[in-house]
């Protein structure tokens, strides 16, 4: 048995506070992103991971001189059919995960063996440790789980660099002939009556828009096959109350309406200088030939350089509207460790046979429902 850390201890808090001031303090002076946001991952382990049969796995590590805060390392255990997993605290509305410490506190930790052994440790027993949606150039989470190496996930992010004022961006962004299609689609629209845009600013406005992407969302989605999570209860539970928790601080809710009625509504996360896109839904139906995504992302883009923001993040996908915006692709990294035959069979099976990742895939969608939908641009 390794001799214990002088410098740090190394805890299992299940009940650990992320409304707490040290945690907010934390997080503010960590490389962590706007989804181990406190009022995100507070909502995620009170209300959603409940329902996913999932555990709670969360490592604090304090400095031992201060008993202060150094990292806190949010993980979930879950069962996916006989396989024990570790994840990331996720569970389908997450789009880059990582540890939440500040690059210096975490270089002294991966120097630090006794801490790092504790800390592998306390993830024992499991039989895969899976920890995906690692955004390119942030902290090394592997080595300090003693993992392999990262490896290239089948997908990218998408952000485009915003400049003010927004006619410049624009012009500078889109090409010509999108910039005129865009700007006829929208003329037509207006001539269809009374149009708006706007932040939703009240709990009443938030619940408004909320309802209407349920609306929007679920016969699109079910037409596709994969689903929706709103159409889950837990899940629009979780949703509404971030949205309404964190009204002017970390969630923005933009809504265009016709005469008074909703008709798209964009919800997002803001965290430092950018504006993550995390939900969207459109009327589609009825205004088919009016690109009401499009129009909508184009509005979007117009409040977030009027509100100061540098970066409009539409998270991960491929769709190739993004590029449209300006998007450029920034890749998603996932780290899989074995911790028994069963998992390193279960991942060497997953590795050679794609045929066998979507049935796995599929397997896990039984209790954690399918993976969040990419937004819609119609």
């Amino acid at each position: 048995m390794s001799k214990p850390s002088t410098t740090f201890d190394v805890a299992n808090e299940p009940a650990f506070d992320f409304r707490s001031p040290e945690y907010v303090e934390l997080f503010g002076n960590s490389a962590a992103t706007a989804f181990q946001h406190p009022l995100w991952l507070d909502g995620l382990y009170a209300r959603l991971a409940p329902h996913a049969g999932a555990k709670q796995l969360i490592v604090v590590v304090r400095h031992r001189a201060t008993g202060a805060l150094a990292m806190v390392l949010p993980l979930l255990r879950i069962r996916r059919g006989p396989i024990r997993t570790i994840e990331f605290a996720d569970l389908r509305v997450s789009d880059y995960l990582a540890p939440v410490c500040g690059p210096e506190t975490f270089t002294n930790l991966l120097a630090d063996e006794p801490a790092c052994a504790a800390i592998r440790q306390l993830l024992r027993p499991f039989d895969l440790l899976r920890m995906a949606k690692l955004p390119d150039g942030r902290l090394p989470v592997e080595d300090l789980l003693g993992g392999p190496r990262r490896t290239l996930m089948d997908t990218n992010a998408y952000a485009t660099v915003l400049v003010t004022p927004f006619a410049q961006w624009r012009s500078s962004t889109l090409e010509r002939s999108y910039q005129k299609e865009l700007a006829k689609k929208y003329r037509q629209l207006e001539r269809k009556g009374t149009l708006s845009f706007s932040c939703c600013e009240d709990s009443a406005s938030i619940l408004e828009a909320m309802a209407a992407m349920k609306q929007y969302r679920g016969p699109r989605f079910q037409a596709k096959g994969d689903g929706d999570l709103l159409q889950r209860p837990e899940y629009y539970d979780f949703y509404s109350s971030v949205a309404l928790d964190g009204l002017g601080s970390l969630v923005r809710l933009y809504a265009m309406k016709m005469d008074g009625n909703v008709i798209a509504a964009v919800l997002g996360l803001r965290h430092r200088d950018s504006f993550l896109v995390i939900l969207s839904a459109f009327d589609i139906e009825g205004y088919k030939s009016q690109s009401l995504g499009l129009l909508m992302f184009e509005q979007v883009a117009r409040a977030c350089i009027e509100r100061g923001d540098r970066m409009l993040d539409f998270t991960i996908g491929d769709e190739p509207y993004k590029k449209l915006f300006g998007g450029q692709p920034s890749p998603m990294w996932i780290v899989t460790q074995a911790g028994s035959t069963a998992g390193a069979v279960s991942l060497f099976a997953l590795q050679q046979a794609p045929w066998l990742k979507l049935a796995a895939k599929r397997l896990s969608d039984v209790r954690l429902l399918p993976a969040r939908p990419s937004t819609p641009t119609g």
